[in-house]
Order: structure tokens, then sequence, then C-alpha cells
């Protein structure tokens, strides 16, 4: 049996685990009470927590870039069987691990990117990737292989998100010549920073509302809620041709 932390013990640990991104209440100790975003996940997270189920019993869920684990206790928390958080970061991961510890919740967290998922050999109920798009080099890959190896049914999707807040219906084709529909501020739009934003050097893309949303319909994700200004809650469905044509020679397992 673990041992019960007192609350001198749970600072002092949290604090040799570094800075935390993800500020979690771990029985009366803020892990990042200094956060510039404020509360921050737990003030995104009333944003859209009524569009989860509040009963996840039986169901499975993988918490793609789980950082510090606040969304994976989350779901734990509404009784999921099985939760499995992912990361690329070991210094996350720590501190994720340790916030269940804390908490009394039997999660598992494992090293792994999201271009790995397919290794992972199973699907899930509900996959989170919440805050991962605009740090990856190959975004439309990643939604491609959640789709083709992970996602079941559900998936919850979270991007920062710059530039016009509209998004006009698209068309099916565009003539050659018509080039104003790129001059739009709402024609889908994915920012590329060369360089850093926001002081971090793993900020690759930005998109707008247009980009998120095609994004998303092009990897075969349904869009059935928009609780919230940048999370999505989304439906598997089968991909469209031109997706399938990205990876011609793949198993397709609809």
């Amino acid at each position: 049996m673990t041992a019960i932390l007192d609350t001198d013990e749970i600072r002092r640990r949290a604090t040799a685990l570094g800075q935390w991104f993800h500020n979690i209440n771990l029985r009366g100790v803020p892990t990042a009470p200094d956060h510039f975003l404020g509360d921050y996940p737990a003030i995104k997270w009333r944003g859209f927590a009524e569009a989860i189920p509040q009963d996840l019993t039986g169901r499975s869920v993988l918490d793609i870039g789980c950082n510090g684990g606040f969304y994976s206790l989350e779901m734990k928390r509404r009784g999921a069987s099985r939760v499995l958080g992912i990361d690329s970061d070991e210094g996350y991961l720590a501190q994720a691990r340790f916030a269940a510890e804390v908490s009394g919740l039997d999660i598992e967290f494992r090293k792994l990117s999201v271009y790995d998922v397919g290794t992972l050999g199973e699907k899930f109920d509900l996959v989170l990737f919440m805050g991962v798009l605009y740090h990856l080099r190959h975004p439309l890959l990643a939604l491609d292989l959640i789709h083709e190896h992970v996602a079941r049914d559900c998936l919850v999707f979270q991007s920062m998100q710059r530039g016009a807040g509209t998004a006009a219906p698209v068309q099916e084709d565009y003539d050659f010549w018509d080039t104003a529909e790129f001059d739009r501020p709402d024609w889908p739009k994915l920012h590329f920073i060369e360089h850093r934003y926001a002081h971090d050097e793993t900020n690759w893309w930005v998109p707008n509302r247009a980009c998120v949303e095609a994004m998303l319909r092009s990897a075969g994700f349904a869009v059935t809620a928009h609780p919230e200004l940048e999370v999505y809650i989304c439906r598997r469905v089968a991909a469209p041709a031109g997706a399938e044509a990205a990876y011609p020679a793949r198993e397709r397992r609809e």
C-alpha cells in the first residue's frame, strides 16, 4: 500500500519534479499556482466538462500528450476502466505519475510519441488530443494515425487558434485561376512558426478555426459538438478518399 504523504512532503516532491504546466490540486497543494493562464487547465476543463459523459464506467481512454496528467485524472475520476496517458517528455510523465499516486488513482503512463500510436495495438472508446497539434511538425499525419490506429469512437480535440474565428462553407472544388479565396480570413489557414511563439520553440503551427474543422473532417472526424472556443467533440467516421490516397498500401480497418 502506498504511504499517505503529508502536505509538506507533497509540496517538496512536486517542487523537485520541476516546473509544472498543469496546475493540479494535490490534496491542497497546487502544482502551478502562478500559471500565466490562471488555474490552467481547470479553467479550460470547466468550459467543456459537461460535454464528456459523467459516467465512463467500462470505457477506455487514451490521453495523447498527457503532460502533468490533469485530464487523465479527470477521466479516471469519472470511472473509466482503463486510462492510458502518453507523452514524449519524461519530465511530464514523472509529474503525471506523481499526481496519480497522490490522488490514489490507477492510471498507466508511457513514453510514446503520437506518431507511434500504432504500436499500442488497441483502440480506445475515448481519445483526448488536447494541446498537442500545434507542437507537431506533421500535424495532419498525427490526426490520420489517431484515426487509423487508436480512435474507436470519440475524439476530444483542442488546439490553440489564431486568426479568424469564423469558418465559411468549403466547396468541393475550385478553379485553378480562383485565387481570391486564399485571401479570405475565414479560409482554412495553418500558420507556420519558423522560430518561436510565446518563447516556445516547439510551437510549429497555429491554425484558425476553419483550418481546425477542415483538418478534423479530412482525417475522418465529424464534429458533433463545439462546447468551448478551442474544443471539439468528434465522432470517428470513414476517412475521405483523399486521406486514403495518402496511404495507398495500408490495410483499411473500418
